[in-house]
């Protein structure tokens, strides 16, 4: 899979995409990941990329001419499946969606900022615009970063344990189950009996249980889709 994000703050990116399962699926060449800085299209001597928007009011908008000749450029390199603009106003972005994008060969990611980006934009190449939730952020770097972390774990190869990917919160529709490491018995409070026994039949349903009423008092929301 390949991923390209446009971006005005590339340094936003390279910290939480250049660690942990992130790194390790660019280092076992399972991903491909390329952070692309608009500035390098900017305009003038000042390299700019954004304006005042028309019809005033504030904030800052960012520009179509910059924006277009990386999207154009990178088009003339790759396929994309999906161009995707994070936006507040966006689908809200789950688990589902997550698994869907993970199966994709080739995507490409605008991070807006300021006020955002022309619309003329969206109109032209976006296919997809995705929201991390009903909130505004200075900008799409951290959203991005959010989307790509969920879908490269998904990957196979990008975890040492695929299976762990699975039995994650959502995956089912429900929250995961209490987790339980060694030692046995700590301050006074012990591992339940039943993940001790060995009786793989019981401890999925003892997990069953525990994912449906954690999911019931947590997120009811959730629970009411089981019925």
């Amino acid at each position: 899979m390949r991923i390209d994000i446009i971006t005005v703050l590339p340094e936003l990116l390279t910290g939480p995409l250049t660690n942990s399962i992130v790194q390790r699926a660019i280092e076992k060449k399972v991903i491909e990941l390329q952070i692309h800085p608009l500035r390098n299209y900017g305009i003038g001597a000042y390299k700019q990329v954004d304006d005042y928007p028309y019809g005033a009011g504030g904030g800052m908008v960012m520009r179509c001419e910059p924006l277009a000749a990386c999207i154009e450029d990178l088009l003339k390199l790759n396929t994309y499946d999906d161009v995707i603009y994070m936006s507040p106003d966006g689908e809200l972005f789950d688990q589902s969606m997550a698994n869907q994008l993970s199966m994709k060969k080739n995507i490409m990611i605008i991070c807006g900022h300021y006020k955002g980006i022309d619309q003329r934009i969206r109109d032209k190449y976006v296919t997809r615009e995705i929201s991390i939730g009903n909130y505004v952020l200075s900008g799409g770097e951290i959203p991005a970063a959010v989307v790509c972390d969920a879908i490269i774990r998904l990957i196979p190869g990008a975890i040492s344990d695929e299976m762990s990917a699975l039995s994650d919160s959502f995956q089912d529709g429900l929250l995961a189950p209490p987790v339980y490491t060694r030692p046995e018995e700590w301050n006074g409070m012990k591992v339940p009996e039943i993940l001790l026994s060995g009786n793989d039949k019981a401890i999925a349903e003892w997990r069953l249980e525990q994912s449906l009423e954690l999911t019931k008092q947590r997120r009811p929301d959730l629970y009411k889709k089981m019925d």
